[in-house]
Order: structure tokens, then sequence, then C-alpha cells
């Protein structure tokens, strides 16, 4: 019996009830479930390893159900609206490695030897689900469209930044990641300058952009600090990085609701 057989159960009647949810009819809405994939590619990585390590597991475990079942829901829609068909060849070829990459993390239990596969491949995702959303915000030539793209951007970051510190912590990280770690804490804070500077910005926005400010900052210290021993440091990155997902997330729906 597969370790994750609940999961599958779980996902099963999460994709069965897909017909009776509402398609994507605007584009800003496909750009943001596009970034979705994103920084689901990288949350999953990030739950895995923690799982792996024994951190925070219920609240690891739940987050990895989330992801699973919201990358398969968002990439069916995306497939149905994609309106080129090199966008659609695009979300074709990610539900390929997306197939594999799910099989990997529930086949069997988490285990450093899968976990350095699942670095790999969380990769591979993550570049094809930039590829659609990137050629989406093009479709859209919109400034809206850019700023969801940016801000959606910002979520994938909390969550590479995340998985790479906790794959180091399990000594199962690659030779860039502590390289791809400190370039994800630069992308963040300049990208998070831009946004905080664009004159599309509503009140409710600038708002919602101070909040995540705020937890940018308990996050980047947190991912500054040395893993320990009593897992207490990745303990502090797993919920920082679910707290700054959820503010980033608000702010990337109200970007979504601006204008075309």
């Amino acid at each position: 019996m597969k370790y994750f057989f609940r999961l599958y159960l779980i996902l099963f009647l999460a994709l069965f009830g897909l017909g009776a949810q509402a398609q994507i009819t605007d584009v800003n809405a496909a750009i943001n479930k596009a970034g979705s994939l994103r920084y689901s590619s990288q949350r999953l990585a990030k739950a895995y390893f923690q799982l792996g390590q024994g951190i925070d597991e219920a609240r690891s475990r739940k987050v990895l159900e989330q992801s699973i079942a919201l990358f398969d829901r968002h990439l069916v829609e995306l497939k149905g609206y994609a309106p080129q068909p090199e966008i659609k060849d695009t979300y074709l070829k990610l539900e390929k490695s997306w197939l594999a990459y799910k099989d990997l993390i529930l086949g069997a239990a988490p285990n450093p030897d899968n976990a350095r596969k699942v670095q790999v491949l969380s990769e591979e995702i993550l570049a094809l689900a930039q590829q659609g959303t990137v050629q989406l915000e093009k479709f859209s030539g919109s400034n809206a469209g850019r700023l969801v793209n940016l801000s959606g951007r910002e979520r994938a970051l909390s969550q590479r930044m995340a998985k790479y510190y906790q794959a180091i912590a399990w000594n199962i990280n690659d030779s860039q990641s502590a390289t791809n770690l400190d370039a994800s804490l630069k992308e963040f804070a300049k990208n998070l300058a831009e946004l905080s500077e664009s004159p599309a910005n509503t009140p409710k926005i600038k708002d919602g952009l101070e909040l995540v400010r705020q937890q940018w900052f308990f996050f980047e210290s947190a991912l500054r600090q040395k893993a320990g021993a009593d897992k207490r440091p990745q303990t502090t990155v797993a919920t920082t990085s679910e707290r700054i997902l959820e503010e980033m997330d608000l702010v990337v729906s109200m970007y979504e609701k601006l204008p075309k």
C-alpha cells in the first residue's frame, strides 16, 4: 500500500468535483492561477523536506495535501483556458512532469534519496510553470497582468527560499542551494520594493504590501538562522514561510482585480 494512500483519496475527491467549479474566463485570473503552480511546486518540496525531518508534521502534511490538490485543479483549468497553442503546449508538457513529481512525492515516506530527486523535479516544474505564467502575461499585454505576475512570483520565492533552507538543514542540498537561497532573498526584496512603488497601487494594496513587509522582516530573520539539532530554526522557517505566503496571496488577488 502506498504510504500516502489517504492523500490519493483526498485528491480523487478534489478532482471528482472539478466539473462543478467555475472555469477561468479572465486573463488576470489565469495569470494568478498560473503563478500558483510556481509556488505550489516549491511549497510541496518544502513540505516534503519538513516531513522528512519531522518538522511541524501535522501542518506540513496538510500543506502537502493542499498543494497537490490546488496544483491538480489549477492545471486542469489552465489547460482548458489556454488562449494560444503554444500556451496549451506548455501546460501539456507541465502535466507530464507534474505526474512524475506527484508520484515521487506520494510513492513512499520521505527519505533522503527521493528528496534529492524531489529537489531536481521541483526545479523542472517551476521552470515550466514560470514559462506558462510569462506567456499569459504577454498575452494579456497589460500592466495589471504584469503586476499579477510579479506579485505572484513573490509567492513562489517565499516557498523557494524555505525549500532551500530545509534542504540545507536536511543535508540533501546540491552545490547551488546556498547560492540560490541568497539570490532568492535578494530578488524577493527587489520585487517587493518595485511593487511598493507602483502607481497602480490602491490603498488596500498598499496596506497589504505593508503587512507583507512586516512578515518579510520575521521570515528573512528566520532564513538567516543556522539550522539546529533541536529543529527550532527549521520550525520557525516552516511557520513564517506560510504566514508571508498568506499575506502575499491576498495582495496578488487584489492586483488581479485591477482594470485590464
